[in-house]
């Protein structure tokens, strides 16, 4: 019988926890973060229309311009997913 495991649980995360488990997705180690890294991201966490929040928390968050969230943009990006999308940090 499969065990089964709810895709979504309501734990509140520090920020440095949700940006440790947002750099979990630097699939190629150069210590940013992709558009489709984020995706991948953001769909683990189950959240829907993952590509869309990807470019939105890119545009939001890149502040340089690069296409990509480096480790100096990362705080941004958290503040912009609990704001946008109700991650609980504490």
């Amino acid at each position: 019988m499969p065990i089964w495991i709810p895709k979504k649980v309501d734990v509140p995360l520090t920020e440095e926890q949700l940006q440790g488990l947002l750099k979990q997705y630097d699939k190629n180690g150069d210590g940013r973060l992709s558009r489709e890294e984020l995706r991948e991201a953001f769909r683990s966490l189950g959240l829907n229309f993952s590509g869309w929040r990807a470019w939105r928390a890119l545009r939001h968050a890149d502040g340089n311009g690069d296409g990509y969230i480096s480790e100096e943009e990362m705080k941004e990006l958290v503040k912009y997913a609990t704001s946008k999308w109700g991650f609980t940090v504490y």
